[in-house]
C-alpha cells in the first residue's frame, strides 16, 4: 500500500496474566480485524535451540534480554513504511523458534502487546497510544498458572517456582515501573467495560481523519 499516512501504533502492556490479550482482542473485534495487525512481543523470544533442553528452562524469560526486541523494532519501522514483515513463531513448549514465520502485511493500525514493551525506550518511542492493563498480583498468578499448565505443558511446581524466582522479581524491576509511561491505565483488564468503551472511543477519534481501504 502506498500512502503518506503512517500507521497508528497502539501498545498494550501489563504484567503476566493481567488481561492484555483480552484487551487486544476487544480492540480487534470492535475496531475491526480488517483494519488491524496484531504483534505479540512474545513471538520475539530468542531462539534457544543451540542450548541443551535441560538448560533452556533455567533462562530468565521475564528479563528484557530474553527477547529480540531489536528485531521487533526493525519490523515496526518496516510496517510504518508499508512493507510486509516475517514475524517469528515461537514454541513455548521447547523454547525455540519454528522454522516457518508468519507473514504480516501492513495495515493502518498496529497493535503491539507484551509485558516489557514499555521498559524498552527505543521501542516505546514508536508507540502512539500506550495502554497499561493493571490487575492484582493474585489474579495474575492464577491466570498464569492455568495458562502455562493448559497451553505450555508446564507443571504446577514448575510454574510456581518460575513465578517466585523470576516472574515476580522482574515484574517489580521492569513491568511495574514502566506503568508511568502509559497514556491510559485499565484496572482489571478485559473486565472493565467502562474503561474499554473509553479506549475504543479514543481510538475511533484518532482514526477519524483516515479513510480505510476496503
Amino acid at each position: 500500500m502506498q500512502t503518506e499516512k503512517k500507521p497508528l501504533v497502539i501498545a498494550i502492556a501489563g504484567g503476566s496474566g493481567s488481561g492484555k490479550t483480552t484487551v487486544a482482542n476487544v480492540i480487534l473485534e470492535r475496531v475491526g480485524v480488517n483494519r488491524i495487525i496484531y504483534i505479540p512481543h512474545d513471538a520475539y523470544y530468542r531462539d534457544l535451540s543451540s542450548m541443551d533442553p535441560s538448560e533452556r528452562s533455567k533462562v530468565n524469560f521475564d528479563h528484557p534480554n530474553s527477547l529480540e526486541t531489536e528485531l521487533l523494532i526493525t519490523h515496526l519501522h518496516e510496517l510504518k513504511k508499508w512493507l510486509p514483515v516475517q514475524m517469528p513463531i515461537y514454541d513455548f513448549t521447547t523454547h525455540t523458534r519454528k522454522r516457518e514465520t508468519k507473514s504480516i502485511d501492513p495495515q493502518l493500525i498496529i497493535v503491539v502487546e507484551g509485558i516489557l514493551i514499555f521498559a524498552e525506550p527505543k521501542l516505546r518511542e514508536l508507540f502512539d497510544v500506550k495502554i497499561f492493563v493493571d490487575t492484582s498480583d493474585d489474579i495474575r498468578f492464577i491466570r498464569r498458572l492455568e495458562r502455562d499448565i493448559a497451553e505450555r505443558g508446564r507443571t504446577m511446581g514448575n510454574v510456581i517456582r518460575q513465578y517466585l524466582e523470576t516472574v515476580r522479581p522482574m515484574h517489580m524491576d521492569f513491568v511495574e515501573p514502566s506503568k508511568r509511561y502509559a497514556d491510559i491505565i485499565i484496572p482489571e483488564g478485559g473486565q472493565n467495560q467502562v474503561a474499554l468503551d473509553m479506549v475504543i472511543s479514543r481510538i475511533e477519534a484518532l482514526l477519524k481523519p483516515f479513510e480505510f481501504p476496503e
